[in-house]
């Protein structure tokens, strides 16, 4: 369930709730957005809840969505998204190891290893 992983990225991380509510969310539209289809429907399939976090916390419009658009998307857009959004470089890492390591309990280490491996960057911060 999406608020266990979320009461562990507070627990471990120490961010508040909130914070780490928006950054998996942010995270899993991410996923859902450059990850191949079929493991990151297995992903959030095995985390109840993901589906619903990614949907409130994806595609942003107006400006960020502009410079993110310029950007070219990506690890390091997501990256400036999550800085904005208030966190550090070092608790980014640390919200993303969660999140995998979490996902590779729940939709195993097959998906998750396919997810790393099929977008550009990210296997650096996992």
């Amino acid at each position: 369930m999406i608020d266990d992983l979320i009461a562990r990225i507070t627990a471990n991380v120490g961010l508040d709730a909130d914070l780490a509510r928006k950054a998996v969310g942010m995270m899993l539209a991410f996923l859902q957005k450059e990850g191949p289809a079929a493991e990151v429907e297995a992903l959030f399939g095995a985390v109840p809840g993901a589906a619903e976090l990614a949907a409130e916390n994806g595609a942003k419009g107006g400006i960020g969505g502009a410079v993110m658009g310029m950007m070219g998307g990506g690890v390091m857009a997501l990256g400036s998204q999550l800085m904005g959004a208030g966190l550090g470089m070092g608790q980014i890492q640390q919200v993303a190891k969660e999140v995998f390591a979490y996902g590779r309990e729940k939709a195993g280490e097959d998906a998750m290893g396919t997810i790393v491996g099929a977008i550009p960057g990210l296997g650096q911060f996992v």
